[in-house]
């Protein structure tokens, strides 16, 4: 699918695009291919003479290739961006962004929550956008504050968690359930800080290359200031999900160790019923102990139940059976 937006008075407005007509009928200051087919990238080549990467292309490139300039001068970048599913765990999407004949070309596999809020705000806000720069920068600057969205959720879902582990009946599948859900905002945390990271990096090589005018170069400051007070927030969720691992291991601990107190217990307390019945059995000259002794059952029974029920008593005054 291919998006082609122009600029008009400083807003983002798509155009529809259903032949390659009328893609030479437009002036774009952004086109975004999501998921290009054939047709499309060969339009895209004949009409601007820029040659959108492959799949597999965007995919395995190197780290230290991720930011390079093409023979024909095309700048050229990867970066990803997070994608939050709900039937699903997050994941990290690459794209490749072209810098060319002052339009920026953009191509990636799926479509991203943060290029839909692009186009959304563009459209309603007049004059954030003056150039194919600026789309780039509002695309890295949304993308940091999708990121704050999703520790915000982060947040929210570890406040449940600690709800749920802090109670006073916890129970082996509750930690089950409070592991599972710990060990899926541990992933979307680490996610979002290589995704931050990623995004410095970006925004660090537009500054350094001296693309960006003075206005651009200020916001541009700004975004990474605003990626620097996320690590801080990254990094106390860090702290935080040990926390609450290390807790619910503890409380799981726990529980085992009752279930290893009760055997212990028992087999304490039913020890000396068997020495009795082991000693009354092999103290006798016949084959039947009643022969010798009538009383011999009777007194041996008396005994052991005394010699178990002792125990017990004596357990539970010592607060051992709570």
């Amino acid at each position: 699918m291919i998006n082609v937006f122009v600029l008009q008075n400083g807003r983002l407005n798509q155009v529809p695009i259903e032949t390659r007509e009328d893609l030479e009928n437009v002036a774009p200051v952004w086109v975004d291919l999501t998921d290009p087919t054939d047709d499309e990238r060969a339009w895209v080549k004949a009409i601007y003479g820029v040659i959108l990467p492959g799949e597999d292309e965007v995919k395995d490139i190197e780290a230290s290739a991720r930011y390079y300039e093409a023979e024909n001068g095309d700048l050229h970048l990867r970066t990803d961006f997070l994608l939050e599913e709900d039937d699903g765990p997050s994941r990290v999407v690459t794209v490749a962004f072209i810098l060319a004949r002052k339009m920026l070309f953009s191509v990636h596999t799926d479509d991203l929550p943060v290029f839909r809020l692009v186009r959304m705000r563009a459209r309603s806000r007049p004059g954030s956008i003056a150039d194919y720069m600026d789309v780039l920068l509002d695309l890295y600057a949304t993308d940091a504050e999708y990121s704050a969205d999703a520790l915000e959720g982060i947040y929210q879902d570890l406040e449940e968690v600690s709800r749920r582990v802090l109670q006073k009946n916890f129970t082996d599948q509750d930690a089950a359930d409070a592991l599972n859900a710990i060990a899926r905002e541990e992933d979307l945390n680490g996610r979002i800080r290589r995704n931050m990271m990623d995004t410095r990096r970006a925004v660090s090589f537009l500054m350094r290359g001296r693309l960006l005018n003075a206005d651009q170069f200020e916001e541009a400051r700004q975004i990474l200031r605003d990626i620097e007070s996320l690590d801080g927030h990254t990094s106390f969720l860090f702290d935080k999900i040990n926390f609450l691992m290390d807790a619910t291991v503890g409380f799981i601990n726990i529980n085992q160790n009752k279930i290893i107190k009760i055997f212990s217990v028992a087999s304490v307390a039913f020890l000396p019923p068997t020495l009795i019945a082991s000693i009354y059995g092999m103290n006798f000259k016949r084959w039947f102990p009643e022969l010798d002794w009538a009383w011999g059952y009777p007194w041996a029974l008396g005994l052991m139940l005394t010699s178990a029920i002792a125990p017990f008593l004596y357990f539970r005054h010592r607060g051992w059976l709570k």
